[in-house]
């Protein structure tokens, strides 16, 4: 079997354990081989990284596999490359193929590689699983089968190539924002990168606005500041204080490789992702006069319906991994789509998740309704009957997961749960459906961790289906 598998968020894995130069030459060489046979070679890849370990190193073993295929390669060198942005230059130059040297918001031990096609798109299942199957085959060659070339000599032969999109992603999201609003608005912001990539792009576009912006945690740290580089509650208790204490409009922080957001309202409260998704459906439908559906997956929030109703729209579910919500927003002529992790899009930018513009647009939002960040989700909330999330990650022996995959998704048991079930759901792990709510246990497609979300009416029944389901796993 190939050492290498596609989760949600593309291929992630221990730096030296499973993330090592043989490993990432196999993939790339897997990849290269589809795009010969789709005839693509010339158009080709482009390929970005982010700030951890080995990134920039990989993004270069990538270059020489795809040069030595004979397939034209660009790789992007700027000081910061967002994800995003290797997403939009896909797009922008119409190209079948890129990629990204990252691991995102996982751990700082881990590295990984996500791969995009046409459109900017995040690879589906399709293309996965051809990888993973060419994988398969060129593994018992060998890696010394794959013929590559050094990347010095490709750059100056120019079968490697060098380029800066930095300018054009910037530009095409100044031309989505209302950046007059914001010059008018006098706001101060608070930006935490969380040692990631995002401080560049944020930085120049809301200085560009005019914005009193302050930058925390900026500086280029392989190990995160010792934390995950993940916008969590519990991950951004500097961000709370900061903006508390120097009375900032917001506070924005950005993941590893800034296409997730989390977000700090004027009083040092953290808004949750299925708020922000909430806030900002709201905004494009009720104050920019947007019509159209929104898409979310399995695990967020279904307030989202019910603000969608109310505007005579409808509201898609989804499983887990963006690719599904950006399928989705393409079939529907969607005008939003997220997940509770903290990725969106808005239709008219890529198809992917991007932080850097979903911070923007939360900036133009404070600036055009003329409302605090508390105010504008107090005037949401107040509209709709009240839903309260919990999430819990368990991690467990791996050789439990078997047992607990046979449990949930092919004996097909449950708990008795408090609340009163409905129906069930086994397309993207186990949800079930009660009266007034819902609960899901699913395994994580980019750790070793089960994940129980649940949303009720209140926070003590959310928390107790929690424990319910937990305790009939015996995590």
């Amino acid at each position: 079997m190939a050492r290498i598998k596609f989760g949600t968020g593309g291929w992630r894995a221990i730096i030296g354990d499973e993330f090592i130069r043989a490993n990432v030459r196999l993939l790339c060489g897997a990849l290269a081989q589809r795009i010969i046979d789709e005839g693509v070679q010339e158009a080709g890849i482009v390929i970005g990284y982010d700030r951890r370990f080995l990134s920039d190193v990989a993004a270069e073993w990538a270059a020489e596999v795809f040069a030595g295929a004979g397939i034209t390669c660009q790789l992007i060198r700027v000081a910061q490359a967002p994800t995003p942005l290797i997403m939009w230059t896909v797009k922008d130059r119409e190209l079948p193929y890129g990629m990204a040297i990252t691991a995102s918001h996982n751990p700082a031990l881990y590295n990984g590689i996500k791969v995009f096609t046409a459109g900017g798109k995040d690879a589906d299942e399709d293309v996965t699983l051809d990888v993973e199957r060419r994988m398969e085959a060129l593994e018992g060659a060998g890696e010394a089968e794959l013929p590559s070339i050094d990347y010095k000599k490709a750059l100056a032969s120019g079968a490697v190539r060098e380029i800066d999109s930095f300018n054009g992603y910037i530009d095409s999201i100044i031309s989505q924002v209302d950046m007059d609003a914001i010059r008018n608005a006098h706001l101060k912001v608070a930006l935490d990168p969380m040692f990631g990539v995002s401080r560049t792009s944020l930085q120049t576009i809301l200085l560009t606005a005019r914005t009193e912006l302050d930058v925390i945690n900026d500086r280029h740290d392989t190990l995160f500041g010792g934390a995950l580089p993940s916008p969590t509650s519990a991950g951004l208790s500097m961000l709370k204080r900061y903006v508390v204490e120097n009375k900032c409009d917001i506070g924005i922080a950005t993941d590893g490789d800034a296409d997730r957001i989390g977000v700090i309202d004027d009083k040092g409260n953290f808004l949750h992702p299925n708020q922000l998704l909430v806030i900002l459906y709201y905004y494009l439908l009720r104050y920019k006069g947007w019509e159209g559906p929104v898409v979310r997956n399995v695990a967020t929030t279904s307030l989202l319906d019910d603000v969608a109703e109310r505007f005579g729209q409808k509201c898609y579910e989804v499983p887990v991994g963006f690719k599904w919500i950006s399928g989705k927003m393409l079939e529907t002529d969607a005008i939003i789509g997220g997940e509770s992790s903290g990725g969106l899009t808005v239709r008219g930018h890529i198809a992917g998740k991007d932080g850097i513009y979903a911070a923007a647009l939360l900036v133009e939002m404070i600036a055009v309704v003329g409302k605090s960040m508390s105010e504008i989700y107090d005037e949401i909330t107040g509209q709709f009957d009240p839903h309260y999330m919990a999430e819990t990650d368990f991690s467990f022996p791996m050789e439990r997961k078997p047992e607990i995959l046979t449990t949930l998704m092919v004996d097909k048991l449950l708990p008795e749960f408090t609340a009163e079930v409905t129906h069930t759901s086994y397309a993207d792990g186990c949800k079930v459906y009660f009266t007034n709510g819902w609960i899901i246990a699913r395994f994580s497609g980019t750790e070793p961790l089960l994940r129980i979300f649940c949303e009720m009416p209140n926070q003590i029944e959310a928390e107790r289906a929690c424990d319910e389901f937990r305790a009939f796993l015996g995590l």
